[in-house]
């Protein structure tokens, strides 16, 4: 396609970093009191939120290659209050804590405001809302259900119809939406990993990059990893490796990594802009099962990105599956059916990245070593936000605390975990071509769908 002869097979949000010296590596033997593992959004905030409780802890977080490079550095940038991938799936799974997580959640994204404030960081924050929208009959029908039940369970949802939703953003696709105000808003996600990197420094965390920690073994009363340079002992260990499931095997069972992928256009024209409405700049996202993300950059480019989930077989992740270009051609061919005034504008970068699913959707925790090491995973892409919660929460196990995170069903509880080899593959497969059929039917879910439904073991784009 036209539309993407030029694009830079290339992360636009690393390639918009102005350059920085590069942070050394471990070297030698190290002692520090916690060691978080993981440079993204997780293991950031842990380092943070370690040291603002206590600038006494003696702090170490390592990273096997640059700040905020995986997931953190690669995503669509919608930092969203929920901490259980949507109301949806917060009722179905969490009903009778859901208030308490909406509450949580809503305080958590205000901290995140606060964060960036105080520690004066440039993420190109601002708290636009979102449009959920509906394309199809089906998804209206749908969207009508969901702020039933969520009106059922306390809230007050601000459904618009096709000419509320057409007068914010123009497209003729849109049949109505539902208005979130105040729940998400939009990041620069590598500069927040960078800002949360030096506002980690300047609390005196020792950060190291290029530094990929190969085993864990107990030391005594504390645990000793090694690195390639050397080693680094600490009586608490963090590990906030997301997909990267290999230093501790059990989370192999509950993790499965997919790839998700995003185009990004060059800036829009004055004109194109006035063609497309979105003045207030919201995030957008559709209903679809196999849905879509959008939103606008600092410059005016739109990001573009979602539909294609994709597994390889054996959990595996390899550099060469960020590059999948039949995927792109579908959401370049999508992206214009969603808004053919813009036909003729060219993409600039197109990329992928692999993500932590599980078969909740949500965010789980756990101890290992005795309780000396907590880890945190299963975002399934939406840990923008949730990353904040989810380092608070491990911190609170580290310390053994007793209070109304660490009571959390959502936190004593497990996900499903899912099947081993073939059978895992297979069935991921399996359901992809199901979601796919149910988003081409009606939105009708067939038998397949509707069991995993049942036992609480799904899969979503």
């Amino acid at each position: 396609m036209l539309s993407l002869a030029e694009a830079e097979p290339a992360v636009f949000w690393l390639d918009d970093l102005p350059a920085e010296p590069l942070l050394p590596a471990l070297t030698g033997a190290v002692e520090a009191d916690l060691v978080v593992v993981g440079g993204g959004y997780t293991g950031l905030w842990t380092a943070l939120q370690a040291k603002e409780d206590d600038p006494d802890r003696d702090v170490v977080l390592v990273e096997a290659r640059t700040i905020g490079w995986a997931a953190s550095g690669r995503n669509g940038g919608f930092c969203a209050s929920s901490l259980t991938h949507g109301e949806a799936n917060g009722i179905d799974r969490f009903p009778d804590e859901f208030a308490t997580l909406e509450r949580l959640g809503r305080e958590n994204l205000d901290g995140i405001a606060d964060t960036i404030t105080r520690h004066r960081i440039d993420a190109e924050f601002e708290r636009t809302g979102e449009l959920d929208i509906a394309v199809e009959d089906w998804q209206l029908e749908d969207l009508r259900a969901f702020a039933g039940l969520l009106a059922e369970h306390g809230s007050d949802p601000v459904l618009l119809d096709r000419e509320q939703t057409q007068a914010l953003v123009h497209s003729p696709t849109y049949l109505g939406s539902r208005w979130d105000a105040d729940g998400v808003a939009l990041v620069h996600p590598a500069k927040l990993a960078r800002g949360l990197g030096r506002a980690c420094q300047e609390l005196g965390v020792r950060v190291f990059e290029h530094t990929e920690v190969s085993s864990i073994a107990t030391d005594g009363d504390g645990l000793r990893l090694r690195c390639p340079f050397g080693t680094v002992r600490a009586g608490q260990v963090a590990l906030a490796t997301n997909a990267f499931t290999g230093l501790l095997r059990r989370l192999g069972n509950y993790i499965v990594p997919v790839y998700d992928y995003a185009l990004v256009t060059e800036p829009l024209s004055a004109e194109q802009r006035r063609s497309i409405g979105w003045e207030g700049r919201q995030g957008l996202a559709d209903l679809g099962n196999q849905f879509h993300y959008y939103r606008l950059t600092a410059d005016n480019r739109i990001l573009w990105g979602g539909y294609d989930v994709i597994y390889h077989f054996g959990n595996q992740i390899r550099a060469e599956h960020d590059q999948r270009l039949d995927t792109f051609a579908a959401l370049a061919e999508q992206f214009f059916d969603t808004f053919p005034q813009l036909e003729g504008l060219r993409f600039s970068h197109r990329w992928g990245g692999v993500i932590d699913t599980c078969s909740r959707f949500t965010t789980f925790w756990g101890k290992a070593y005795g309780g000396r090491l907590a880890y945190a995973a299963g975002y399934t892409g939406l840990g923008v936000g949730a990353s904040r919660f989810g380092a608070r929460v491990m911190l609170d196990l580290l310390d053994g605390a007793d209070n109304e995170r660490s009571r959390l069903e959502m936190v004593r509880s497990k996900p499903l975990p899912f099947p081993p080899e073939p059978f895992r593959y297979a069935g991921i497969q399996l359901t992809r071509r199901a979601i796919d059929r149910a988003d081409r039917n009606g939105g009708r879910r067939n038998l397949w769908l509707r069991a995993l439904d049942k036992v609480g073991l799904g899969f979503e784009s």
